[in-house]
Parts: structure tokens; sequence; C-alpha cells
């Protein structure tokens, strides 16, 4: 097993993904959209969040009707930011995409959607995607290598005391089909094991995906302590203020069931990766798409897509870390992971 030419979700052939990324004077948020190629992707979810904020994931039930997807959306601003997905359901609607209705042209566009909490980050509360921030995400989709880090959904994320993002990760499997995995994390949780300030998913990466990346030294581990420490002093836990969302896909054909089941395998890569998760706190939810490029596999042949589904999750959470920048506004002040700890990231990375 290797990763794909780009290692992102792009290398499932046809999948495209855009950002549409808001940082001006209090703003610090995003919308990701991932869309499906040609008339659409069957679709699975699995939410396992206690705080989710979601849409369309009942459709996406295989006991219901609907089985093809147009496009997925991944954005920030709590429940405020559902009416990002209406921009692209406006968008693909123009385009005659979407679940046929009768005459040519009378279709309805079918998006699922997931939100992470980053209200207030950016400084005002109630700055939050919308209509204008789906459809911009929607004209920035491409083919090309996954933009990560601080872009889209991931703009205001942060996981634990670090800043969070998007990250991505692909594999392609010794029989040619692909699967790979985008997440944006912004976790209660954290991604980085407290005793060694390693990350807890880079053990996971393929031919040397992580070779540049180790342990800190000493001093800077205890000064992040110390800082977390000091950062959490008096703070409340408060309900709903975090969540990793995110989609994983392949170009094996699968059925609405089999596409739960991967999402369900892609939580177990988020438990591999984040501690802790599945909280109260965070509305955890994973979509999955198969485009049916390639035929269905055999039994052997789905366990090892579904087992690579959860690697590439935990896998994605790393390069999202990785990937992230630090952000000091006034309101909000996330140092990086390769800030916090310069020496576990060598050059070259």
């Amino acid at each position: 097993m290797r990763p794909g030419p780009t290692n992102s979700l792009t290398d499932v052939p046809g999948m495209r993904v855009g950002h549409a990324t808001r940082t001006e004077p209090g703003w610090l948020t995003g919308t990701t959209v991932v869309l499906a190629p040609g008339a659409g992707a069957v679709g699975g979810v699995d939410v396992r969040g206690g705080a989710p904020g979601t849409r369309e994931t009942d459709l996406l039930d295989p006991r219901n009707l609907v089985d093809r997807v147009n496009a997925v959306v991944l954005t920030g601003g709590s429940a405020f930011g559902l009416a990002a997905a209406d921009g692209v359901v406006r968008r693909l609607y123009d385009a005659g995409v979407g679940w046929p209705m009768g005459a040519p042209g009378q279709v309805v566009p079918i998006v699922p959607g997931a939100v992470l909490f980053d209200l207030g980050r950016g400084g005002e509360f109630g700055n939050a995607p919308g209509a204008v921030d789906g459809a911009a995400a929607f004209d920035a989709a491409t083919a090309g290598a996954v933009v990560q880090g601080c872009v889209g959904a991931g703009t205001g994320a942060r996981v634990g005391g670090l800043k969070g993002g998007v990250g991505s990760a692909s594999a392609v499997l010794a029989d040619g089909t692909t699967v790979a995995a985008l997440v944006v994390v912004n976790a209660i949780g954290t991604a980085v094991d407290d005793r060694t300030g390693e990350l807890f998913a880079t053990r996971f990466g393929l031919d040397g995906e992580f070779a540049d990346v180790g342990a800190p030294a000493a001093s800077e581990l205890d000064a992040a302590r110390e800082r977390a420490a000091a950062a959490h002093q008096g703070q409340p836990v408060r309900p709903g203020t975090a969540t990793t969302i995110g989609v994983i896909a392949t170009d094996a054909v699968l059925t609405k069931a089999q596409c739960q089941k991967v999402s369900g395998l892609g939580h177990d890569g988020l438990a591999r990766a984040i501690h802790p998760v599945h909280t109260l706190l965070d509305g955890d939810t994973l979509f999955t798409l198969s485009t049916g490029e390639r035929p269905a596999p055999d039994l052997p042949s789905l366990h090892a897509l579904m087992v690579a589904a959860g690697d590439c999750v935990t896998r994605a959470v790393a390069h999202a870390v990785l990937a992230a920048t630090s952000v000091d506004n006034g309101t909000v002040d996330l140092r990086s992971y390769p800030d916090a700890f310069p020496s576990a990231v060598r050059m070259g990375r």
C-alpha cells in the first residue's frame, strides 16, 4: 500500500475540493466543499459526537431512497454555518445537477453537510459562513492536490491547545483501488501525546510519510504543558465548542450500507489520532463517498479498503496539525504544532 500521487482526497478520480476562507477583521472561519463527479456518488455517514450540527444525514440511511450525493459541505460557524450549503445547492441546480424530479432541469441537488464550532474566534461571535461562502468554495473547487492547513473549514479550528486545520491523505491498495480522507480537525481533545510531545497519528504513516517528524526537546514539552495549564485555568467546560468532521472517498463500487460502515471505521482512525474523541462536547461526523469507477470489491478487498480508510483518517489528522499555522488575533492565541515544538519538525518538511 502506498499514498496516491498527491496524498490527498483528490487522488480519487473525479473528486474535487474547494475552500472559502474568511480572515478579515472580525472573522476566522470558512467553508470547504467536496464535489462528487458526474451524477454524484453513493454516500454514507456516521455521526459519533455528542453535539453534532448536520444536514441531510437521515437521507443517507441505507433504508432511505436517495442513493446519490452531489457534494458534501464542511464548514465553520456552528449551526449558523449550515447556511453555506445553500450556495452549493444553488450552484449545482444552475448546472442542472441533482436528483431528477421530472422534466430536464427539474433537479434537487443532494448536499449533506456538517459544521464545527469556531464562533467568536475571529472577534465577532455572529460572523459565520453563509450561502456566499458555499458558492465561493464551489467555484474554487479543483481536482489538484488539496490545500491543507488553516483554510476553508479549518480556518478557525483548534485541537486541544494548538491550532487545528484541514488535513488529507490517500492510499492505493494492492488491487489498484484508491481510498482517501479529508478531515477538519477541531477537537476538544488533543492530537499530541502529553508524555512525549509526539503526534499520536504519525506512527501510521506510509513509506516515510512522517520521517521528518519526531519527539520534541524536553524544554519545549515543559513549556507547552505550562502554557496549556495557564490557558485552561478557570475556563469552564462548555458544550458544543469543538468537532472534527470529514469525508472519506473511494473509487470502488460500494452500497450505502457499506459506505456507512466505512465511515464507522473512519471514526476508529480518529480515535487513534485524537484523545479524547467523540465526547459530549464534540460533534464528530464522517461521510463516505463511493464514485464506483472500479468494480465492487470481494470480501477480503472490502476489508482491506475499510482498514485503509481508517488509517487515511488517522494520517489526515497528522497532516492537518502539521500544516496548521499559528494565529494571534487579539481574541485567540493558538500556536501551531511546528511553532510549539520546532525541534520535533525537522528540516525538509
